[in-house]
C-alpha cells in the first residue's frame, strides 16, 4: 500500500499555471547588429523595420516533459511511502517481584518431593519457581532474596532465562542466617519505583519469623498498600517450631490482607506448585497491545526519474541546436 506523508504538497500542482497566467512575461534587451544601407535592404525585402521581440517556441514534447518533471518533483515533496503489513507488539501491563527467603532455616530437608523423597526447602522452592518463571513469558519480573538483609538478586527484566540463571545461583545463607521480612517488602516497594504499569504484584515466600528488619512487616505492608503493590504471601516450613525456625503465619496473613493479596501455606512440593498456579489464576496476565506499520520511503524514485528527464531533455536540446548550426 502506498501512502503520502505530506499529501498537502499536491496543492502545488497548479502553481506553474498560476505563474504563467498572472506573472508578466520575461523581457530582455539584447544588442543588435547595425548594417549599412539597412533601409535599402528592408525596402528591397519589401518589409518595414519596427521594434519587436522574439518568443522562443517550445515543442509539444518539451511541454509534456516540463509538466512531467514538475509532477514528479511535487510527488517527491509529498513523500510517498510504502506501508508494510501491521506489526502487533504486546507489552505486559504487569510487573512481578519474587521475594525469596534464603535464611538458614531454608536448608532443612523436610520438604517432600513429588516422588516422596525428602528435599531441601530452598531446592524445592527453586524447582517450582523455575516452572513458574518460564510460564510468565512477556511479564517483567525481578528477584529479591533476603535473610539478615534484603538484596536485589535480579532487577526487572523480560529475559526470563537470565532470571532463572540468577535463581540457580541463589544459595542458603547468602544474605545472612536471620529473616528480614519487613526489609524485603520495603526493598520490593523501591524496586517498583521504576515500574510504569498499574498492576504491581509481589510474591513473598518465607519460612521463618521476622527477626532482623529495620522496618516491621506491618508498616512495610501499609506502605505497599499505599503504593498500589499487592502482596501474595506463601508460608513454608514448620509453624509449630520454636524461635526463628517457626514460620510466622499470622504475620504473612496480615501482610496479604493489608495489601489486598492472598495468603497460602505449602508443606510439600506439590502444594507449593498448586499455590503458584492459584496465584497465576487469580492474576491473569494483562497486556497492552500496540501496532505499527513499517514505512519504506519511495521519495528517491520520482526524484531519480525527474533527474533522468532533465538530463535527457538537456542532451536532446543540445544535439538539436548542434544539428541546426551544422545545417
Amino acid at each position: 500500500m502506498i501512502s503520502f506523508a505530506f499529501p498537502w504538497a499536491f496543492l502545488l500542482f497548479p502553481l506553474p499555471l498560476l505563474v504563467y497566467w498572472l506573472a508578466p512575461p520575461h523581457r530582455e534587451k539584447t544588442s543588435s547588429i547595425r548594417i549599412p544601407f539597412f533601409r535599402h535592404v528592408a525596402k528591397a525585402a519589401r518589409t518595414e523595420p519596427k521594434s519587436g521581440s522574439v518568443i522562443s517556441q517550445r515543442s509539444m514534447l518539451q511541454t509534456l516533459v516540463v509538466i512531467l518533471i514538475w509532477l514528479l518533483l511535487t510527488t517527491a515533496l509529498a513523500r510517498p511511502e510504502k506501508l508494510a503489513d501491521p506489526i502487533i507488539v504486546e507489552k505486559s501491563a504487569r510487573d512481578v517481584v519474587l521475594a525469596l527467603d534464603i535464611s538458614g532455616s531454608m536448608d532443612q530437608r523436610d520438604f517432600q518431593s513429588t516422588d516422596g523423597t525428602p528435599k531441601q526447602r530452598l531446592a524445592a522452592v527453586k524447582d517450582v519457581l523455575r516452572t513458574f518463571i518460564a510460564e510468565r513469558q512477556g511479564d517483567r519480573m525481578a528477584l529479591i532474596i533476603f535473610g539478615t538483609r534484603a538484596f536485589v538478586q535480579a532487577p526487572f527484566t523480560e529475559d526470563l532465562n537470565s532470571l532463572n540463571g540468577f535463581l540457580d545461583q541463589t544459595e542458603v545463607g547468602m544474605a545472612g542466617p536471620n529473616t528480614a521480612l519487613g526489609d524485603a517488602i520495603g526493598l520490593g516497594i523501591r524496586t517498583f519505583e521504576s515500574s510504569e504499569v498499574d498492576q504491581r504484584l509481589m510474591i513473598l515466600l518465607s519460612d521463618g519469623a521476622d527477626t532482623s528488619s529495620r522496618m516491621t512487616p506491618t508498616n512495610a505492608a501499609a506502605i505497599a498498600a499505599d503504593k498500589g503493590v499487592v502482596i501474595y504471601t506463601i508460608g513454608v516450613g514448620d509453624p509449630d517450631a520454636s524461635g526463628e525456625d517457626r514460620v510466622d503465619l499470622d504475620a504473612l496473613k496480615a501482610i496479604a490482607d493489608r495489601t489486598g493479596g492472598q495468603y497460602y501455606f505449602a508443606n510439600d512440593e506439590a502444594a507449593l506448585t498448586e499455590t503458584y498456579q492459584r496465584i497465576d489464576e487469580q492474576n491473569p496476565r494483562i497486556v497492552e497491545t500496540q501496532s505499527y506499520r513499517p514505512r519504506e520511503s519511495l521519495t528517491h524514485y520520482p526524484l531519480l526519474i525527474a533527474l533522468l528527464l532533465i538530463l535527457g531533455s538537456s542532451l536532446g536540446f543540445h544535439f538539436a541546436q548542434h544539428r541546426r548550426r551544422s545545417v
